[in-house]
C-alpha cells in the first residue's frame, strides 16, 4: 500500500450499513472532515429537475463551461448526498472545466433500484432538454461518478442506448460498482480491506436490490451486449474488492468496439481519493479531471 495511504488507515472507520440512518451520519461527519474545494470563480446553483419525485441536484458552473457531466456520489447506493459530495463535485468541476451536475438520487433501503436509475435518468433527459438554459453544448454531456455513482453512470449509460435517450458523449466511471455476483477474485480475497470489504459490498447489493433479481440496468456487468456504449474512462484500486469487475468491464467495453483507457492505480484502496494529502490521490483527481476535460473537447 501507498504508504502516505496506510498512515491514515487506523483512522478510518467502516461502514457495515446494518444501520442506515447511523452510517449516513458517520459518513457525513468524515465528509465534512475533507478539506474545503476552491470554488472561486465557479457558480454553484441548487436546481430541481422535474420527476415522479422532482429531483434536487447541485450545479458548479467554471468560467467559460460548455461541456457538463450528470455526476453521482458514492456511498453503496445507501449514504451520500449532495453535501457530502461537494468537496469532490466542485474539484471535478474545476480541474476539468466542465459544469458538474450533481444529483441528490434516492437512495436504498427506503428506495430500493429502480429508484436511484430513474432519477439519474431523469436528470440526464433534463440536462439535454434545457441545455441552452442551463449553459451547455447538448452535445456534449457526459455521465460519470465514483463507486455506487459510477456504476449508476455506467447502468444510465445503457438505458439511453437501449431507448433510444439523451445522448452521452462519455462515460466517468471511478472505482465503479457493477457486478453483484461478486464472483471475482478480488471480492473473493479482499475481506478485510480498508472502508469497506466484501461483506459490506454484500450488504449494498442486498439493500439495492431489495431480494429481487438482478438486471443489467441494477448490475452493468450482467448485460450480454456493451456495443454502442460511449467512449469511457475506468479507474480502479489495486486494494479495492471492486478493481476486477472495473477492469473486466473495461475490456469488455474494448471487445465490444468502446475506446476505453482504464488506469488502475498501484497501492490504492477504494475511497482513498478522499486522502487529498496524498501524492496520488492528487494525481488521481488530476487524472479523472483531464479525461473528462479531453472527451468534451471540440
Amino acid at each position: 500500500m501507498d504508504p502516505e495511504l496506510e498512515a491514515f488507515v487506523p483512522l478510518l472507520q467502516k461502514a457495515d450499513l446494518t444501520d442506515p440512518a447511523a452510517d449516513r451520519e458517520n459518513y457525513a461527519a468524515r465528509a465534512a472532515a475533507i478539506p474545503a474545494a476552491d470554488i472561486s470563480g465557479m457558480e454553484i446553483e441548487d436546481r430541481t429537475a422535474p420527476a415522479d419525485p422532482e429531483v434536487r441536484v447541485r450545479l458548479y458552473r467554471p468560467i467559460r463551461t460548455r461541456g457538463a457531466i450528470v455526476w453521482l456520489h458514492g456511498g453503496g447506493f445507501v449514504m451520500g448526498d449532495l453535501d457530502t459530495d461537494h468537496p469532490f463535485a466542485a474539484r471535478i468541476a474545476s480541474a476539468s472545466g466542465a459544469t458538474v451536475i450533481s444529483v441528490d438520487y434516492r437512495r436504498s433501503p427506503e428506495h430500493p433500484f429502480p429508484a436511484a436509475l430513474d432519477d439519474t435518468y431523469a436528470v440526464l433527459k433534463w440536462a439535454a432538454e434545457h441545455a441552452t438554459e442551463l449553459g451547455i453544448d447538448p452535445d456534449r454531456i457526459a455521465v460519470g461518478g465514483h463507486s455506487a455513482g459510477a456504476g449508476l453512470a455506467a447502468a444510465v449509460a445503457l438505458r439511453a442506448r437501449d431507448q433510444e435517450g439523451p445522448s452521452i458523449r462519455f462515460q466517468l466511471l471511478n472505482q465503479p460498482l457493477l457486478d453483484d455476483r461478486q464472483e471475482t477474485w478480488s471480492q473473493r480475497h479482499f475481506t478485510g480491506t480498508p472502508l469497506h470489504d466484501r461483506g459490506t459490498i454484500t450488504k449494498v447489493w442486498q439493500h439495492y436490490l431489495d431480494s429481487r433479481p438482478a438486471t443489467p440496468y441494477a448490475a452493468p456487468a450482467r448485460a450480454a451486449d456493451l456495443s454502442g456504449l460511449p467512449p469511457a474512462y475506468v479507474a480502479t484500486a489495486e486494494f479495492d474488492p471492486l478493481r476486477d469487475e472495473g477492469i473486466t468491464y473495461a475490456l469488455r467495453l474494448l471487445q465490444a468496439g468502446v475506446p476505453v483507457e482504464l488506469h488502475q492505480w498501484p497501492g490504492t484502496f477504494h475511497g482513498s481519493l478522499a486522502i487529498l494529502s496524498a501524492d496520488v490521490s492528487q494525481r488521481q483527481t488530476a487524472e479523472l479531471g483531464a479525461a473528462l476535460r479531453r472527451a468534451l473537447a471540440d
